[in-house]
């Protein structure tokens, strides 16, 4: 099941962001972020206050979380983008997150489909989110749901130095 987040789900969210952290620095996996700097509690904290953070939740335990808003990132501006439209019509993802616990049960996948249902249902066409380069899961999971990557920006995000941002899009509904 995928809601909104609630207070209550801080803590969740938070330890799913530690485990990622721990998940990187022990090489299991490559997202591309840093400890105590994205993302962190407070990521999670000022979605809450904006409530456009939602949760994903498997018999009770959250498992992920992601942001949906339409707030695009300032390298969005001047990018290549496929389809020009204006902004009240995008929708953006951000910082999809799921807890090692609940990896290879599609929770990605259906935290992107809800996210495109999200978009149909709030009168937005144009889908749009980034990636790290160096998340080639992430990249892979986006290519094969549709999305294309139309830009590699080069960029500091989030307070992390040197990133290859991909940038993402993809178009639904009428156009």
């Amino acid at each position: 099941m995928i809601r909104k987040a609630e207070y209550s789900d801080l803590d969740a969210v938070e330890r799913i962001y530690e485990e990622l952290h721990d998940a990187e620095e022990n090489n299991a996996i490559t997202v591309g972020w840093k400890r105590g700097v994205y993302p962190v509690r407070a990521t999670a904290a000022e979605a809450l206050k904006r409530n456009d953070l939602f949760v994903v939740e498997e018999n009770g335990e959250v498992l992920g979380a992601g942001i949906i808003n339409q707030i695009q990132v300032d390298v969005y501006e001047g990018a290549p983008w496929d389809y020009e439209t204006g902004d009240d019509r995008v929708l953006v993802l951000h910082t999809l997150v799921i807890s090692p616990r609940g990896a290879s049960k599609g929770l990605g996948r259906g935290f992107v489909g809800f996210y495109e249902e999200y978009a149909a249902t709030h009168d937005c066409t144009e889908l749009r989110l980034d990636t790290n380069e160096k998340n080639h899961v992430a990249r892979k999971m986006y290519r094969d749901l549709g999305y294309k990557e139309i830009a590699i920006v080069p960029t500091t995000f989030n307070g992390i130095e040197d990133v290859g941002l991909v940038l993402l899009e993809k178009r639904i509904g009428p156009h």
